[in-house]
Parts: structure tokens; C-alpha cells; sequence
């Protein structure tokens, strides 16, 4: 269950990071303070789905690498406090953040320096993410890393 639950999960949370960052971009270049509003204030509310996703991602992903002591079993380990640090410490209290002020019509410098913290650590975790989910194919045997040439 968990070799299921592992991949599922870990898709959840790419996905709904994408979309979170896609969309602040897309408002941001092309929407209105209306649109923005929008977007900023129901992005916390995807926080019901991405938490308990990531949750499930980290347990599971302990879980099966059990004592493994692989040199990808090790990258993948070694991202993971990266992405959650980002993830409670930035991107959580961010878009809590964004969405107050928001909602408060309150689209400032203030606003906007926040927003671009939340974009590049959005980006950075969609960066490790797509990095263990490429050495997680790896694992599978789906996708093989390129040897280096001499």
C-alpha cells in the first residue's frame, strides 16, 4: 500500500504547488486587483488537500527507503527538511499573509516583496521536488540517470 500511496501523494503535492505558483503568475502578469484577490485568498484554502499530501509523501517515502543506504535514497533524504522548511516556514505563513492583506485591498510593497519571497521558494521546491521524483523513477527502474562522459 504504501509503494501506492508514495507516488500518489508526492503527485498531489507537485501538482498543487504548480498550480499555486502558475496562477499566482499568471494573476500577477495578466489579471486584475480583483483576480489577484481571488487567487491569493483560495490558495490557503489548498492547504486542506497539499499538507496531509506532503504528510503522506514524507511518511511514506521514511518508510520505504527503510535502512537503504543508496546514493539516491540519500539525495532524496537530503531534500526533504529543504522543501518541508520551505514549505512551513515560508510558503505557510506567505500565502497566509498575501491572503490577509489581499483581502484587505492592501496590494503594496509589502505585498509584493512577500509575493516574490513565495514565488522562488515555490519555485525551489517544485525544483527539489521534480528532482526526487526523477530519482524516484530511477528507483523504479523507469528512469535511468545519464553516466557523465570521460
Amino acid at each position: 500500500m504504501t509503494r501506492k500511496i508514495h507516488p500518489i501523494a508526492g503527485a498531489i503535492a507537485f501538482l498543487m504547488i504548480a498550480c499555486f505558483w502558475l496562477s499566482t503568475v499568471l494573476v500577477e502578469l495578466f489579471g486584475s486587483d480583483a483576480l489577484i484577490t481571488a487567487v491569493k485568498t483560495t490558495i490557503p484554502l489548498g492547504f486542506f488537500i497539499l499538507v496531509p499530501a506532503m504528510a503522506a509523501v514524507g511518511g511514506s517515502g521514511f518508510t520505504l527507503a527503510g535502512k537503504g543506504r543508496s546514493e539516491v535514497l540519500r539525495d532524496k533524504a537530503r531534500r526533504m527538511p529543504i522543501i518541508a522548511f520551505n514549505g512551513i516556514v515560508i510558503l505557510i505563513p506567505a500565502a497566509l499573509f498575501l491572503a490577509a492583506k489581499a483581502q484587505a485591498g492592501e496590494l503594496d510593497s509589502t505585498f509584493y516583496l512577500v509575493q516574490i519571497l513565495e514565488l522562488i521558494a515555490g519555485a525551489t521546491n517544485l525544483t527539489l521536488m521534480s528532482l526526487s521524483i526523477r530519482d524516484g523513477l530511477q528507483l523504479k527502474g523507469r528512469f535511468r540517470r545519464r553516466k557523465a562522459k570521460a
